[in-house]
């Protein structure tokens, strides 16, 4: 992986690769590269960096290289160092470039049978052996779809790719198994993506490959065909994803405006989904209310942030609605036996909806009897929203930012409208599921009004920037809150971050409490409150200094050693939701202190949609 951008046209398309690339740079990348193929010419030019894709564009700016049919990857490295030699695209004998996300499972198979016949490898990538095989059968005499559907059947694992020849300088093909393709439409040029947001310059129409499909592009048209190698339509669609939503608009970065772009997402989210003090149970899907009617418990699958966002809504699913339930991060459930009881709900939540771990659990579930699914996603036609009964989507807009900020918190948002779903059945009580609507409604506000903490934030940001490790605290629903706030510290800027729940600070984490290890903690005026200052206590008597978020009335004073962020009061139902925001305007601001580079953290991707 990481980023797919390809297009055939009969004007120069160098730079619609690079601009692609530009807009695909949000998913983490190490190197980059571009290969073209101008009018009448027999051989390829290609163009390949370690490192950003303004250094590419820089290269091809001082050796442009023209062309009509070409492809372009941004590369994070799964297999073999970040290096040129491994960036792709990929080329074989002159006649044959490819570009490749996913992992091809059995590359050292191929790779000895390919050896064993005279092919020399340039690179470590599982990619190269891919078009190693397509090209020994285009040097046979295949056309270049027959060179690809010939070596599909020897692949095993994930793979998107696309992939040009020498000798059909006007052909593109691309193909897609567990990876995501979707191609973009236009007058007299077609062009591919891993993902739309590059394509929005070029087109707003779209079609979404399935698992197994074929596709050939040229100038005039698009032919698909499914697994079967049967010819086949994909549905066109037209984006309403405007083309600078993936612009800054005056933001230092992205993942600042998408922090300040929370009210309106959080609204988006709710719009259309509540009605007179009521959650519509269509707002789930077709069919929702008679499978709702049915669950008597919860399975929650999910990776990372989405994950975090699991474990909040685990306390609303069996204090609101008595439903036992379950959350289990996707790369162990998919790999360990499970009791499924058919009267569970299998809810896997993810943003971009390729995430390759919760896609795996799904189809995993479907095989050990889970009956009902339910996808709670940021993306239409992505893969999750295809393979599961149930669909929320949360509307949060492009999140671009690789450390998920809007993503989060519209994923809290849906899943407590589920929670009060499930206390229909379970719990009724309309007086107080019109109470928990209106403070749902308030939620916009709300943040809007934890905004207002920034600059505040950003003072004491300075506090942390030369610290090397840090602890954060927190009790009942906060403590996944602590979770989430120390994932963020530590992904954007790269200090070491754990969170606990604070009554455990006696087993164990108390041994790293001193001077030197901030300890931060969020303490909502709840019935949690005063074991939490208790605790707050040990780690004052150790010597730590202690940085609280706490609601505006609880008696937790400034101090030497306590620095107290004070928050308006808030409802203890909604309270995740808001304490949230201040722990990302946090690590937000140390990274900007440390100089890191905060849309796009050394290391991490934004879809991972390998294992």
């Amino acid at each position: 992986m990481c980023g797919i951008v390809g297009a055939v046209a009969q004007r120069d398309v160098a730079p619609i690769l690079i601009e692609g690339l530009k807009r695909l740079e949000y998913r983490g990348y190490d190197s980059a590269g571009v290969a073209l193929l101008a009018p009448g010419a027999d051989h390829f030019e290609r163009a390949r960096v370690k490192g950003k894709v303004r250094e590419l564009e820089e290269a091809l700016e001082r050796s442009p290289l023209p062309g009509g049919t070409g492809i372009a990857h941004t590369r994070w490295a799964t297999h073999g160092e970040p290096s040129q030699r491994n960036a792709h695209p990929h080329v074989s004998r002159g006649l044959v470039a490819l570009v490749h996300n996913g992992i091809i499972e059995n590359h050292d198979t191929l790779r000895a049978r390919l050896a064993a016949r005279g092919v020399v490898f340039e690179s470590d990538t599982d990619t190269e052996v891919v078009v190693q095989a397509i090209g020994e059968r285009v040097a046979a005499g295949l056309d270049l779809l027959a060179a690809v559907q010939a070596t599909i059947p020897e692949l095993e694992g994930a793979y998107a790719f696309a992939v040009i020849s020498a000798r059909e300088p006007e052909t593109l093909v691309v193909a897609r198994r567990g990876s995501p393709l979707v191609i973009g439409y236009g007058i007299g040029e077609h062009f591919v993506a891993s993902d739309v947001f590059a394509l929005l310059p070029v087109t707003q129409r779209f079609s979404f490959l399935e698992d197994g499909d074929v596709a050939v592009l040229t100038r005039r048209n698009v032919t698909i065909r499914d697994a079967s190698g049967a010819l086949i339509e994909r549905p066109q669609r037209v984006s309403q994803i405007a083309p600078d939503a993936v612009e800054k608009s005056g933001y230092r970065h992205f993942m600042l405006k998408e922090i300040h772009g929370q009210p309106k997402a959080l609204g988006d989210t709710l719009e259309g989904r509540l009605l007179d003090g009521k959650v519509l149970d269509a707002a789930f899907g077709q069919g929702a209310a008679a499978i709702f009617d049915e669950i008597k418990a919860v399975q929650i699958v999910a990776c990372g942030t989405s994950y975090h966002a699991g474990l909040v809504a685990r306390y609303w699913f069996e204090a609101l609605a008595g439903v036992p339930t379950s959350v289990e991060v996707a790369s162990e459930f998919r790999y360990r036996p499970v009791v499924a009881r058919p009267d569970t709900l299998f809810v896997t939540i993810s943003q971009s909806g390729e995430t390759a771990d919760t896609l795996a659990a799904v189809r995993e579930a479907r095989a050990q009897g889970f009956r009902h699914s339910l996808a709670i996603c940021n993306v239409p036609e992505s893969s999750l929203t295809r393979e599961s009964d149930l669909v929320f989507m949360t509307r949060a807009g492009p999140e671009i930012g690789v450390a998920s900020t809007k993503a989060f918190t519209t994923q809290l948002v849906a899943l407590l409208l589920l929670a009060l779903c499930l206390k229909r059945r379970h719990r009724p009580d309309a007086a107080a599921e019109a109470r928990i609507v209106a403070l749902l409604e308030s939620i916009p506000g709300r943040v809007n009004v934890a905004l207002e903490m920034d600059a505040e934030i950003a003072a004491l940001a300075e506090e942390f920037t030369a610290r090397h490790h840090a602890l954060y605290l927190g009790r009942g629903a906060l403590y996944p809150v602590a979770m989430e706030g120390a994932l963020k510290l530590k992904e954007i800027s790269y200090i070491h971050a754990e969170a606990y729940p604070a009554g455990e600070l006696k087993h164990g984490p108390l041994a790293l409490v001193d001077e030197d290890m901030p300890v931060v903690a969020v303490a909502p005026n709840n019935s949690l409150l005063e074991k939490l200052k208790s605790n707050l206590e040990e780690v004052r008597a150790r010597g730590g200094r202690l940085y609280v978020f706490a609601e505006a009335g609880v008696s937790v004073s400034s101090s030497p050693d306590i620095r107290c962020l004070t928050l308006s009061p808030v409802d203890d139902l909604i309270a995740p939701i808001i304490y949230t925001v201040p722990l990302q305007l946090l690590a937000y601001h140390v990274a900007v202190l440390k100089g890191a580079d905060v849309d796009q953290p050394r290391n991490l991707a934004k879809s991972v949609t390998v294992e």
